[in-house]
């Protein structure tokens, strides 16, 4: 069968590889894809520089021509737009929630509703709306009285999809004014943030937790991954500005049995009751981030896809057939006895070009010992993903900001982390970034 990827970072790059390993699978097409992907075996990359107000229309022309059996969605933004709905109304299948489910990543305000609506154990929050300014000003006092009370920081959330730009934690009430005005009145990153949710600090240890999803009319059963972490702070010992991600590891070991069963009882299971309550049509993969506190479970907050990186550093220990995976969330067949997972561990650091989280080089030659990357050797347990990067002539050139993962198994966390790093030692370009301590 032929098999539809839509996105272009890391994430689809080994979503792709993993689909592309089935042996039911004969082609891989990915919309628009990276310089990773087109080097990808069984993989092509399709429909570049398609206008994103057209997309859903002309990836399901491309689907249905190519007689693709199923799509899978990397990104959020086509789910926040309704492409699932558009799929669907040609009888195409596509793994991915619709648009109402969608709103749980998309807007942080109704997913704070959900939460409540349905006991998700979460941090406390309210919401403020921008309108009248009305809003502003007592988002204001609310951080006033807050710093007022307790030298605790707050998190100031932007209610819409933000790019990675519209959580902040204030540390005193002047760096939340700045934000809320940021955010409210001056526009920043534009309707995003007309809105916010200001929440409760949480300390302690963030977990990630993707799933597989099949709810429809009110049935359907959520399959929980391997857990992991990401790595979010620019520089080590989690020192500096806030980024996409600059690497993973899975498992987590920190992640006890009882802080497992605790995020079942206490996210997993009010979730499953609350999209099947809400009738969702919510077939594809959800995304719990965690803080876990004393060994209790606090959910910050959920994505409707894979997480990136996370995604690069668990798919490697899927032992399952992931296109039967997508096959089960689709027709309603999901178990999860379908997900099996190989013993080990994967740590997957990402390296970034220079500037990044800002402005950013872009432009220039990776090699790979010395090498293109379709020639440069790496062990058999390393993998590259591909994420800000396009392909010219048999050479990767940057053209994103977090431009790459090295994915690497061991037997352990730290034969894993061991190998990442040797890998990445022998990636280059110009203003190459990275952490040296993912998984420590």
């Amino acid at each position: 069968m032929n098999v539809l990827v839509i996105g272009s970072g890391g994430r689809e790059h080994a979503i792709a590889w993993k689909l592309a390993m089935s042996p039911k699978v004969d082609a891989v097409f990915v919309a628009p894809g990276n310089g990773g992907t087109a080097l990808e075996n069984k993989c092509e990359n399709v429909l570049a520089d398609v206008d994103p107000e057209t997309e859903a229309m002309i990836l399901a022309d491309f689907a249905e021509k190519a007689g693709v059996a199923f799509s899978v969605v990397g990104p959020e933004a086509p789910l926040a737009a309704g492409i699932a709905a558009a799929f669907h109304s040609r009888s195409l299948a596509i793994v991915g929630p619709d648009k109402r489910a969608a709103r749980l990543e998309a807007s942080k305000a109704f997913s704070k509703a959900f939460m409540a609506k349905y006991g998700v154990r979460a941090a406390a929050g309210r919401e403020f709306f921008a309108g009248g300014g009305a809003g502003f000003e007592d988002a204001l006092w609310h951080v006033k009285t807050h710093f007022s009370q307790t030298n605790q920081p707050i998190v100031i959330k932007a209610d819409g999809l933000a790019a990675g730009k519209g959580v902040v934690i204030a540390n005193c009430f002047t760096e939340a004014e700045a934000c809320l005005r940021s955010f409210m009145k001056d526009g920043v990153i534009g309707e995003a943030g007309r809105t916010v949710v200001i929440e409760d600090f949480l300390r302690g240890k963030e977990v990630s937790v993707l799933a597989a999803v099949s709810v429809r009319n009110g049935k359907g059963v959520i399959a929980p991954f391997i857990s992991a972490r990401d790595h979010k702070r620019r520089f080590d010992g989690d020192m500096g500005p806030n980024t996409g991600g600059m690497g993973a590891i899975a498992p987590v070991p920190d992640f006890t049995e009882a802080a497992q069963a605790d995020f079942r009882s206490s996210i997993l299971e009010p979730t499953l009751k609350g999209l099947k309550a809400e009738n969702f049509d919510y077939r594809g993969f959800i995304f719990f981030g965690l803080m876990v506190q004393d060994g209790r479970c606090y959910l910050l907050e959920y994505n409707v896809r894979l997480g990136d990186p996370e995604t690069q550093a668990v798919l490697p220990l899927l032992d399952s057939d992931f296109a039967d995976v997508c096959v089960a969330i689709l027709d309603g067949s999901l178990t999860e006895n379908q997900l099996a997972w190989k013993r080990g561990a994967v740590c997957a650091p990402v390296a970034v070009a220079d500037g990044y989280p800002g402005p950013y080089r872009k432009g220039d030659c990776v090699t790979v010992n010395g090498m293109a990357p379709n020639g440069g050797e790496l062990s058999p347990d390393v993998k590259l993903f591909a994420a800000g990067v396009r392909l010219q002539d048999g050479n990767f050139f940057t053209s994103g900001g977090r431009t790459l993962a090295i994915s690497a198994y061991g037997a352990d966390a730290e034969s894993a982390r061991s190998a990442a790093y040797r890998g990445l030692d022998s990636v280059r370009f110009e203003g190459m970034g990275c952490r040296k301590d993912i998984g420590r």
